[in-house]
């Protein structure tokens, strides 16, 4: 049995959309029919390598669903739901088409004889490597409920972090996009105002004053230039990193930049620690386990180390030992890492690990956006001292003058 999507007309000309289970397409057009509807289009949801229009499925299943999702599947495969029952009840219950379709796909595929894992790996757009590797550890134990509920944590907690991170940054970019307009919008509108009083003057102007000119003749004059020229660039800049030899160059740059470079490695680290104490605690080898978690390493020079790493330890080295040869990883994380490969823990200290470094890079953002934010403050109070400054003393010199 099959997944099919469909457009239909109801009696009353209505247009619906959806999905309909069928072992064939005449068989959903006939189901259909039965309804009251009269089919327009059908077509049957295939994976995304597979997709019967010739081209991948752009949409995408966001992190919060795809974790309820497997926390549903995960409650339902506990309670003793066979696998194809628990995903067409979860599919049921979504309120997401996309999510809908995916499931319903994937329940076919199992109906055909295929693994759960198997069927998730025909969507790597939504289910990644990591994920289907722990599925498919979880159903080689029979552990595949514990498994999934532990996927769901982990999703879960990873989408907090997100969360945090991007409502931290929000009132610093707002407060120094609105610093830069601020600025924008006096150098160019209300200075050259002000400083119409002074062209009457035979005196020299201070040389503040006269910097203070130039720079809003330049704003007045090439402000939309410059505007068009910061979008460009932008673009651009997309655009270039799309290239590997640049992106490369991108990430050896933050790696030599101070606290960047700290943060870089720190959140890197992170994601690989996390990853794979998920895969090894899901029972996934950890060689496997290894190579799979560069995936989420998003800095090319880590991942092409960390690679090397697992190379050596595919030879016969320790992880703690070849992980220490990439120089990225700090001392407590080789010390846990050893001592999970000593005791036989190595999953509960690689989780270990990671909550040490997560904690330690919010601990860092925190601290950073705590400075930045009075620091913008403070930027801003001497850029409008400097303005004022700027238009004073060409009026002090004229007291002078007077007196």
């Amino acid at each position: 049995m099959a997944a099919y999507e469909y457009l239909a007309f109801d009696t009353k000309g209505s247009r619906e959309k959806g999905i309909i289970e069928a072992d064939t397409a005449k068989q959903a057009r006939q189901q259909l029919r039965g309804m009251g509807l009269s089919p327009v289009e059908i077509e049957q949801v295939s994976s995304e390598q597979e997709s019967s229009r010739g081209r991948k499925r752009r949409d995408k299943i966001n992190v919060a669903t795809l974790s309820l999702l497997t926390r549903q599947l995960s409650t339902l495969i506990s309670a003793g739901q066979p696998i194809e029952s628990a995903l067409y009840a979860v599919s049921q219950q979504t309120t997401k088409p996309q999510a809908k379709k995916v499931l319903l796909a994937v329940r076919s595929r199992v109906l055909e004889g295929h693994a759960l894992s198997d069927a998730f790996r025909e969507f790597p757009r939504i289910f990644d490597a990591m994920y289907c590797a722990s599925v498919h550890a979880g159903e080689q134990s029979g552990l595949l409920d514990l498994v999934m509920e532990r996927l769901a944590d982990f999703m879960e907690s990873r989408q907090s972090l997100q969360q945090k991170t991007r409502l931290a940054l929000i009132y610093p970019i707002l407060l120094t996009l609105v610093s830069l307009l601020l600025v924008a919008g006096l150098l160019t509108f209300v200075v050259p105002q002000i400083i119409q009083v002074f062209e009457g003057f035979d005196q020299e102007l201070p040389v503040l004053t006269q910097v203070l000119i130039a720079v809003s003749d330049f704003f007045k004059n090439y402000g939309l230039q410059v505007i068009i020229g910061i979008v460009i660039f932008a673009v651009s800049y997309g655009q270039l990193m799309q290239i590997r030899w640049m992106s490369t160059q991108r990430d050896r740059v933050m790696l030599r930049l101070p606290l960047i470079s700290y943060l870089t490695r720190l959140s890197n680290t992170a994601r690989f620690t996390r990853t794979m104490s998920i895969l090894v605690s899901s029972g996934v080898p950890a060689l496997d386990a290894m190579h799979i978690s560069t995936e989420v390493i998003s800095n090319s020079l880590i991942r092409k180390a960390v690679i090397h790493a697992a190379d050596n330890v595919r030879e016969g080295g320790s992880i703690a030992g070849s992980l220490s040869k990439t120089g990225y990883f700090s001392p407590l994380v080789l010390q846990l890492i050893t001592n999970g490969e000593a005791s036989g823990k190595l999953g509960e200290m690689l989780e270990r690990s990671a909550k040490a470094e997560e904690s330690e890079f919010e601990g860092l953002t925190a601290l950073f956006l705590g400075i930045f934010e009075p620091g913008m403050i403070l930027f801003m109070g001497l850029v409008v001292l400097v303005i004022v400054l700027a238009i004073l003393l060409p009026i002090f010199d004229m007291n002078d003058l007077i007196q």
